[in-house]
């Protein structure tokens, strides 16, 4: 089962106060991208926070290795299928609950590696 995709979330939340308080700026939403850019950039990467005016918040992540910034992707956050916050790609699939957060930045950086970059970082 996959969840409200995020971009369907943040249209709901327009009707439904409890969902617009997870999206809101400095809820739960925010504060568990906020936690992910802090362990990326961390690593190394590059994770920007993206606020979409009418469309959900993400976070942006590029792989920092010099001529791999193709290697890219946006990181959102939704409630899973049990209700709890997770991080998703934007296809639907969940890369790791919100609260594994080192879990997470090790799925996303695995993913946008370059294919050489197995033991850099």
């Amino acid at each position: 089962m996959s969840p409200l995709p995020p971009a369907a979330l943040h249209a709901a939340s327009a009707g439904d106060p409890a969902l617009a308080a997870l999206l809101a700026p400095g809820g739960p939403v925010a504060a568990a991208l906020d936690a992910l850019a802090v362990e990326l950039t961390g690593r190394g990467w590059v994770a920007d926070l993206r606020h979409p005016v009418g469309g959900p918040n993400g976070l942006f992540v590029r792989n920092p290795d010099p001529g791999a910034a193709m290697l890219s992707e946006h990181v959102l956050v939704a409630p899973g299928p049990d209700g709890t916050l997770a991080y998703w790609w934007p296809w639907a699939d969940q890369i790791a609950p919100a609260a594994d957060i080192h879990g997470a930045a090790d799925v996303v950086t695995r993913v946008l590696r370059c294919a050489d970059a197995d033991t850099r970082r």
